[in-house]
């Protein structure tokens, strides 16, 4: 039976809804009840990867050349105009912190499936300069590790990998441009937290791996770490 103090909460709740309905993130339309964020005709227009079980997927065919990697994968296909390109927009740009989580616990799910990562044992996400943490006020990569661990089960370090050389957006931006914006833009500060683990570095797109792969190539300087890669999303080519 339900106690006086959840009916009155679930009463002012439903009250809150109809003052204040919640949108989904992707399209805007009123959420009904049993839908968080995203509603279910945008969760059904998602295109998933199916990479997660699979060695020598696109993911990983695109940074094998860029650092010593395990594995690799991404949930999400890309796209412009797309929903999952909403869904990126409303994480990284509209203050959508519960959704990089919730985001970060189905990337976990993916990941437990796959069974390729089970030996992972840290999840490192792809830093923010200061200065662009300082204005977004979150890191969204980070907010992906927090929800990949309530779901796969692994700590999270976010101190050990920094971007200690700020660098324009990505986006827009040819390939070649996008290397040489990246490059040398990461270090490791504090490598003897990663030094013999398998970590699992987390960002939130992965266009044409310049990012992830700078990120990399400073990981790669650290003794007897092992390195996979998981994205939210990986660029549709």
């Amino acid at each position: 039976m339900a106690t006086a103090a959840s009916s009155f909460r679930d009463a002012w709740q439903s009250v809150l809804q109809a003052v204040f309905p919640s949108l989904c993130a992707c399209c805007g339309e009123v959420l009904v009840q049993g839908e968080r964020q995203v509603c279910l005709k945008c969760l059904g227009n998602l295109e998933y990867t199916l990479y997660s079980p699979h060695d020598d997927n696109p993911a990983e065919r695109m940074l094998a050349t860029r650092m010593p990697l395990v594995n690799a994968t991404s949930l999400l296909h890309f796209q412009q105009e797309s929903t999952v390109q909403r869904l990126v927009h409303a994480m990284k740009f509209r203050s959508n912190c519960e959704l990089c989580e919730a985001m970060g616990r189905q990337m976990g799910l993916d990941l437990l499936r796959s069974g390729r990562f089970d030996d992972v044992d840290l999840l490192v996400p792809v830093p923010l300069h200061w200065t662009r943490r300082l204005v977004r006020g979150y890191n969204q990569s980070e907010l992906l590790c927090r929800g990949i661990a309530q779901t796969f089960g692994r700590r999270v370090n976010t101190t050990a990998l920094v971007r200690h050389r700020y660098t324009r957006k990505q986006s827009r931006r040819k390939a070649t441009e996008r290397e040489r914006n990246v490059s040398g833009a990461f270090s490791v500060r504090r490598p003897a937290e990663l030094q013999g683990h398998h970590i699992l570095l987390v960002d939130d797109v992965m266009t044409t791996g310049a990012t992830l792969g700078s990120c990399g190539q400073a990981l790669a300087t650290v003794p007897c770490l092992r390195i996979s890669v998981a994205a939210l999303s990986v660029a549709a080519r």
